[in-house]
């Protein structure tokens, strides 16, 4: 494998973000496809979340524990 047509180092941070984001796009549902085992796992998930509706801590309390000077 030879070196790339693009030199990945001389770009900047947000020229780097920019190209994750057309790499990103550029994918299609076909590109991205699940083996059955993932594809049952997510189904589980989505029924359970149907079932016993959105568990978990809201993020302004995480923010508010992460940003208080108590230990």
């Amino acid at each position: 494998m030879g070196k790339p047509a693009l030199d990945l180092s001389k770009l900047t941070a947000d020229e780097k973000l920019a190209l994750i984001d057309d790499l990103w796009r550029s994918l299609s549902s076909e590109d991205l496809s699940l083996s059955s085992e993932l594809r049952d796992e997510l189904d589980r998930r989505l029924d359970r979340l149907d079932l016993e509706g959105p568990i978990g801590v809201p993020w302004e309390d995480v923010r508010a524990e992460m940003t208080t000077d108590e230990p």
